[in-house]
C-alpha cells in the first residue's frame, strides 16, 4: 500500500480531505443505525450472541478435527483442498490452478484473504485478467486503491467521483450518472459480460460446514453465485479458523452477522457451495478448489490473541469506532481496519510502523460493546501496547517513568505533594494563553496537541477548603 509512512501522518491527510470527510459523513450514521434497528427488532439478540461466541470458541478447540472432516467432505464431492502457510504459497496455489484450466480471464467475488495475499497483483502478473464483481470491489479496482471497509470496500468514495470512474472506463459516451441507481445499473451491464466470458471464478467464504466439505458465503448483489457457477473453476479462498462443525453451529453465526454488519436478518443472498457439478446436474463447475491460508493464524490460536481468530468479518467495531469514523480505513494502511485490524495487523503482518496501530484507539469501548461475538478488543490492544512498550529499546525512559509513577501512587502524602507542586508550576506557565503548547517529557501528546493549562487548585485541595470555610461558617453563627 502506498502513503504517508505513519498512521498518524495518514490519519491528519484523511482530516484534511474534504470530499474523504463527506463521504465518511453520509455513511457514519448509516451502519450505526441499521444495526441498532435491527437488534431493537430481536429481542433474544444478547442469546444469540452468547451462542455465537460458544460456536466460535468450540470450533477453535477442535480445529484440527473440523479441518479434517471439512477436507474429507470436500475431496468425497470431487474437490480439493489447498493448504497456504504463507499469502505468497496461497498467490502460487491460485496461479497454479488457473494456469492449468487455461485461464485468461477470473472472476471475483469479494475475499479479504484474497485482498490480504494481494491476488489481483499476482494475478495480472502472471498473465491473466481478474475482474472484481462486488460492486464496491469493483469501485476500487477502477480506482486502483485498496478497500477502507471489510463489508462496503468503497465507502470513502462519494457518488461524483465513482460517476468520474465509470466515464473514463466506460466507452459508453454521454450519460446520466447523477443517480446511485443509474451508476449500478452501469456496473450491472459491464460486470455481465464478464460473468459469461470468464474462465475461473474465485470467491472468498464467511464459514466452512466441515460434516459436509461446504462454503457458506454472504452477499447482497448475488455476485457470489455466479462467480461459483458460471466459469469451468471455481476457487475458495478463505483462512482455515472459518471453520465450524456443523449447519446448526453456521446458522448461529449467520443469525448475528448480517444484522451486525449490515442491519439486515439475513443478507440477500447465502449461498452454499458444496463441490464440483455431480454428474446430471445442469449448472456449477466442473472443478471446485478450497484454498485455505495460515498466515500466522496458527501462532494466534496459540497465543494470548486467540480472541481474534473468533472474528466473524461484520465490520460492526469500525462502524462504531470515533477513530475510524473521522479517518477512514485507508489510514490504517492495511486490509484490516478499525478495531479489528488494530490487532490483527499487527500480528498478521509484523511491520514496524503497526505499532502504531494499536494506539489509534480512545478506548471508549463501543467496539466491544457491539462485537457479535464479544472479542475484548480493547483488552487485545492494550496487550499489545504493554508488548511494544517491553520489546522496544526506546521505551526505557517511559517504563523507569512508569516503575517511578508506580512507586509515587502508592503514597498517597507523597502524590498529593508532587502533584500539587506540579499543578502550581504548569499553571503558572501557561496561565497567559490558557494551554501548554510543549511539556517536558510529554512530546508524544504535545507534539500534535494542545494541553489545557491547569486552572488553580486540585479537586481535593479545593473541597478541603470548601468543607474549612462550611466549619468556619457553622463555628461563627
Amino acid at each position: 500500500m502506498s502513503g504517508p509512512q505513519t498512521f498518524i501522518a495518514r490519519a491528519g491527510a484523511a482530516l484534511d480531505d474534504p470530499q474523504l470527510q463527506s463521504a465518511l459523513a453520509r455513511a457514519r450514521s448509516g451502519f450505526v443505525d441499521k444495526r441498532a434497528s435491527a437488534i431493537a427488532a430481536e429481542p433474544d439478540f444478547d442469546l444469540m450472541r452468547d451462542q455465537a461466541r460458544e460456536v466460535r470458541q468450540r470450533s477453535l478447540s477442535n480445529l484440527a478435527a473440523c479441518l479434517e472432516e471439512f477436507e474429507q467432505q470436500v475431496t468425497a464431492a470431487g474437490g480439493q483442498v489447498h493448504w497456504a502457510e504463507s499469502t505468497e504459497d496461497l498467490r502460487r496455489i491460485v496461479i497454479d490452478i488457473c494456469l492449468r484450466a487455461g485461464a485468461q480471464t477470473v472472476t471475483k467475488g469479494k475475499s479479504m484473504v484474497g485482498e490480504e495475499a494481494a491476488l489481483n497483483q499476482a494475478l495480472e502478473q502472471a498473465g491473466l485478467t481478474p475482474w472484481e464483481t462486488d460492486l464496491g470491489e469493483y469501485i476500487i479496482q477502477l480506482a486502483h486503491e485498496p478497500p477502507s471497509h471489510i463489508v462496503a470496500p468503497a465507502l470513502h468514495k462519494t457518488r461524483s467521483q465513482i460517476a468520474d470512474l465509470f466515464r473514463n472506463a466506460h466507452a459508453l459516451g454521454e450519460r446520466d450518472l447523477g443517480e446511485v441507481s443509474a451508476l449500478v445499473d452501469e456496473a450491472r451491464a459491464v460486470i455481465r459480460e464478464r460473468f459469461l466470458s470468464a474462465d475461473v471464478g474465485i470467491t472468498g467464504a464467511n464459514l466452512l460446514i466441515a460434516e459436509t466439505g461446504t462454503a457458506a458465503l454472504v452477499t447482497n448483489e448475488g455476485n457470489g453465485d455466479l462467480t461459483a457457477r458460471l466459469p469451468r473453476t471455481h476457487i475458495v479462498t478463505t483462512s482455515f479458523d472459518r471453520v465450524v462443525p456443523g449447519w446448526e453451529d453456521a446458522s448461529k453465526i449467520l443469525r448475528v452477522l448480517s444484522r451486525s454488519a449490515t442491519g439486515q436478518p439475513i443478507t440477500a443472498y447465502t449461498s452454499f457451495f458444496s463441490g464440483p457439478r455431480a454428474q446430471g446436474e445442469q449448472d456449477g463447475p466442473e472443478n471446485f478448489h478450497v484454498v485455505l491460508l495460515d498466515n500466522h493464524r496458527t501462532d494466534l490460536l496459540a497465543s494470548e490473541f486467540r480472541e481474534m481468530l473468533h472474528c466473524i468479518r461484520c465490520g460492526a467495531c469500525m462502524n462504531h469506532c470515533p477513530v475510524y469514523q473521522n479517518v477512514g480505513g485507508h489510514a490504517y494502511d492495511s486490509v484490516y481496519p478499525g478495531p479489528m485490524g488494530a490487532v490483527l495487523s499487527p500480528l498478521l503482518r509484523g511491520y514496524s510502523q503497526d505499532d502504531e496501530l494499536p494506539n489509534a484507539s480512545s478506548f471508549c469501548g463501543r467496539c466491544e460493546e457491539v462485537c457479535p461475538v464479544r472479542i475484548p478488543l480493547p483488552g487485545l490492544m492494550r496487550k499489545l501496547r504493554e508488548r511494544e512498550t517491553l520489546e522496544k529499546k526506546s521505551s526505557w525512559l517511559s517504563r523507569r517513568l512508569l516503575a517511578a509513577f508506580a512507586v509515587v501512587a502508592r503514597k498517597p502524602v507523597l502524590y498529593r505533594h508532587l502533584t500539587s507542586a506540579g499543578t502550581r508550576l504548569l499553571g503558572a506557565v501557561g496561565r497567559r494563553r490558557g494551554v501548554l503548547r510543549t511539556v517536558p517529557l510529554a512530546s508524544g501528546w504535545t507534539r500534535y496537541r494542545d494541553l489545557p493549562a491547569p486552572q488553580g487548585a486540585s479537586f481535593q485541595q479545593r473541597w478541603a477548603r470548601e468543607e474549612g470555610t462550611k466549619a468556619g461558617d457553622k463555628h461563627n453563627a
